[in-house]
């Protein structure tokens, strides 16, 4: 598998990593479902209000990391000074970046060094030349990253870690994969009204450049018997989508997939909202990530309550 600019990572072979498994671990496991979780920029104003939120929906926050601040502690949660300390004492393999995107170069460095297997980073305006070094720590840590610029993951029922609210998911079967974090809890809550709960949701990020990308989701769920179908919620700018569609085609993806693009009515050569959503001509636009997808049989809505109705016709095609 290979992955290019354009929402994507940097190109050639990576290996997919089991994120369900970082996130829940074996029924065997003294943990399971309980997977201990770090949070980078505990003390933080977002840090210290979404460690909150996060601890009362059941995730398992055993430290926090803040420099200068070790020895301290939120809520009852030890505060360390670096990863590496924090991880000698809890055994983490899951953290969750609240930093500034100045500070977060050297957050991920200290996380995906020492231990750390799977990295949510939250901080929007991290420059394109740090991510892309993350990208290059992460692969040769055998390490997965979410983002920068992303809403988190939530596996519902069992944890989140990030800043989505609690309220639009269901536990379920659905796996639903986006770029916008509002977008990523609307739709999911069209999904949750019309009986279709979700087994995972993740934001890759709206950044030019992201981690983990669309395709890579995706070879993580195609195999999977707990997964029967996802929603990829894209939006213009970049050609994660259309690279996505030949991935669908040429792998002969099985799951049904269904598709919602944000930003049709957007001016071309103008950024809306996100740093990756921008048009060029006809690259990056939203007529060319519907006419890849209808290539690769994937439907897309054209409004978010749209996205459960095409879901149904396709899980009643399948059948």
């Amino acid at each position: 598998m290979s992955t290019t600019k354009g929402g994507a990572g940097l190109q050639g072979p990576r290996q997919v990593i089991d994120i369900f498994r970082i996130l829940q671990g074996s029924k065997s496991d003294e943990d399971y479902n309980r997977k201990p979780v770090i949070v980078q920029g505990i003390t933080g104003k977002f840090g210290s209000l979404h460690t909150r939120l996060m601890r009362e929906y059941g995730t398992n926050i055993v430290a926090g990391v803040t420099p200068g601040k070790g020895g301290q502690q939120f809520d009852g949660i030890p505060v360390y000074d670096s990863v590496k300390d924090a991880v000698r004492e809890h055994r983490a393999e899951i953290s969750v970046v609240f930093v500034p995107a100045q500070f977060f170069l050297n957050a991920a460095i200290d996380a995906l060094t020492n231990g750390i297997r799977l990295m949510v980073a939250i901080p929007e305006h991290v420059p394109v030349r740090d991510t892309l070094r993350c990208i290059k720590l992460a692969r040769e840590h055998n390490s997965v990253v979410v983002g920068p610029n992303t809403p988190g993951i939530i596996v519902p029922g069992v944890m989140k870690l990030g800043i989505m609210p609690a309220q639009p998911f269901s536990k379920g079967s659905t796996v639903v994969i986006s770029r916008s974090g509002t977008l990523m809890y609307e739709i999911s809550h069209r999904l949750t009204l019309a009986g279709f709960g979700q087994r995972l949701c993740l934001g890759i990020g709206g950044d030019p450049v992201n981690c983990l990308t669309l395709i890579e989701c995706f070879e993580l769920i195609r195999d999977r018997d707990d997964v029967d179908s996802v929603v990829v919620v894209g939006e213009i700018g970049g050609s994660a989508e259309e690279q996505l569609a030949e991935y669908i085609i040429s792998t002969n993806f099985r799951k049904p997939v269904v598709a919602y693009i944000a930003g049709r009515s957007a001016p071309k050569e103008k950024r809306m909202g996100h740093a990756g959503a921008i048009v060029y001509g006809t690259y990056g636009s939203a007529e060319s990530k519907v006419s890849m997808f209808a290539k690769a049989d994937v439907p897309v809505a054209k409004r978010p309550a749209e996205v459960p109705i095409l879901l149904e016709k396709k899980m009643r095609m399948r059948r």
